[in-house]
């Protein structure tokens, strides 16, 4: 029971009634007061006294964090949702190509009959150029440079959609070059009395280990079992790529018609396949030749999370990889910069898994990453006039570099006990750099419960005037910010896992 203290002398005069009310319960003390003395100033006396009592009040209704359920959109909005520019890319390659082998197989087209490996080889290549950090940066760099605000806005949305979904001309290809291998392997064993061997032996090998590279990537593999993916993606990648240059190296080096092999390096020079193979080493090569074992700082706010801090600033819309040893399990994570000038950048890591844990039961003073950073979708910030930039948890560290580096972006933050689970650091960030009229910090804990997410994303879209929506939230969190926006009309871009 708290206390109030009650002003016995009121300037009013004459009867008055103050109510005392105590919190959490419905009693009220009814005190009525008479001045004894109008003429002059006495201690008024309390004449009657009433206290009325009933049970308790009801404690608010709290919502539980993260259980709030949401109005599904209808099925063809799940649907356009679903079949987003990732899922279009794939059947458009992959419909291509199918149909290349087919007419490949019936001998209308005779170009793939006699060059299937060029074409297999050259399919690998793509798959690998889009996911090259070098190159990605380069795409993104010229988008920003050439098309930033001035360009019609759905042209500007194509762009960031087009760069965003850009795995999904990775897979395609991915699984087109894999099926010209197959394909390659039947012409092969279809005239195995003129081949050698040795080139049916590496054909099959090849074959099988770009299976299980494929395989190994496959979104439920990759997204429920990080470290498989990560060991037979790479590893057996590589494998793949070894296994190609001696597969290339032997066909195009076997004469068909003497049935002998030519010692001369020309002839496997003027062949389209070796020149694909080698631009598949160059382009696997260069992220890892930027690999460095850099020095780390670990901030250990709460037992939830690691702020890691390194050394050297960076633009916004980045992610690094880091990783305990030079060629084992990579986990990206978004960057928080201040800028290029910056003398340091941050990364926010939840604990989720046995990396993440070990920095919290183990922190490392140093740790391996590419020093080749690769680009995000929150780089195609850049492209608009105002945006929002929605987060929940530690989604943060890959939202609030936009928002520091640009002025014209609202930032909308979705957590449990925000300032003592992430600590001083990256709450200083935010209110360094955002102004109360650029952040709405939604303390999930503090508030009982997770906000009407999409009716806040709308009433912020409209009150800044903002052009497109990124976010980046867990998988239902997603979804329903995507669905909600997706019926308002209100362009956005949200997390993916089906890469």
């Amino acid at each position: 029971m708290s206390e109030r203290a009650v002003a016995i002398n009121d300037p009013e005069k004459g009867t008055l009634d103050n109510v005392i009310s105590f919190p959490n319960t419905n009693a009220r003390l009814s005190l009525t007061y008479v001045d004894l003395n109008n003429s002059k100033p006495t201690t008024d006396i309390v004449t009657k006294v009433e206290v009325t009592a009933s049970a308790p009040a009801p404690a608010p209704k709290k919502l539980a964090p993260g259980k709030a359920t949401w109005k599904r959109a209808n099925r063809w909005t799940r649907f356009l949702l679903w079949y987003n520019t990732y899922r279009k890319f794939f059947t458009v390659v992959v419909t291509f190509n199918l149909i290349g082998i087919l007419l490949a197989g019936l001998d209308v087209w005779h170009y793939p009959r006699k060059s299937t490996g060029s074409v297999a080889l050259g399919n690998l290549w793509v798959a690998i150029l889009v996911r090259n950090e070098l190159f990605g940066r380069f795409l993104y760099l010229t988008v920003n440079t050439l098309f930033a605000k001035w360009t019609p806005l759905w042209f500007r949305l194509a762009c960031t959609s087009t760069l965003q979904h850009l795995g999904g001309i990775h897979s395609g290809c991915g699984a087109s070059g894999f099926a010209w291998l197959i394909f390659r392997l039947v012409l092969i064993f279809n005239d195995q009395k003129d081949e050698h061997k040795a080139i049916l032996a590496m054909g099959v090998i090849t074959t099988i280990a770009v299976g299980i590279t494929i395989i190994s990537a496959f979104p439920w593999v990759r997204n429920t079992h990080h470290n498989v993916f990560e060991r037979h993606h790479r590893f057996m990648g590589w494998t793949s790529l070894g296994a190609t240059w001696i597969f290339v190296l032997l066909g195009d080096s076997y004469d068909l018609g003497t049935h002998s092999w030519n010692p001369h390096g020309v002839q496997v020079l003027r062949h389209q396949d070796f020149w694909f193979a080698v631009g598949m080493a160059v382009f696997i090569a260069i992220p890892w030749i930027t690999t460095r074992k850099v020095k780390v700082e670990v901030e250990l706010p709460s037992p939830k999370v690691a702020v890691l801090k390194f050394e050297r600033g960076m633009q916004q819309g980045l992610l690094a990889r880091i990783s305990r040893s030079a060629v084992m399990e990579y986990h990206a994570f978004g960057i928080i910069s201040e800028g290029t000038h910056a003398k340091y950048h941050y990364l926010i890591c939840g604990v989720q898994g046995d990396f993440t844990k070990s920095l919290i039961n183990n922190p490392p003073s140093h740790l391996w990453t590419r020093q080749l950073k690769f680009a995000g979708v929150s780089n195609t910030s850049a492209l608009y006039k105002r945006g929002i930039r929605v987060c929940t948890g530690t989604g943060l560290g890959a939202a609030l570099s936009t928002c520091i580096q640009s002025p014209n972006w609202y930032l909308i933050w979705i957590g449990s006990d925000q300032e003592k689970t992430f600590g001083p650091t990256i709450s200083g960030l935010i209110h360094r750099h955002l102004g109360p009229e650029r952040y709405c910090l939604w303390d999930s804990k503090q508030r009982g419960g997770r906000p009407d997410v999409v009716k806040l994303v709308k009433e912020t879209y409209a009150m800044w005037n903002a052009e497109v929506v990124f976010i980046t939230s867990n998988y239902q969190g997603n979804q329903e910010l995507m669905e909600g926006c997706k019926e308002a009309g209100i362009p956005a871009f949200g997390t993916l896992w089906d890469f």
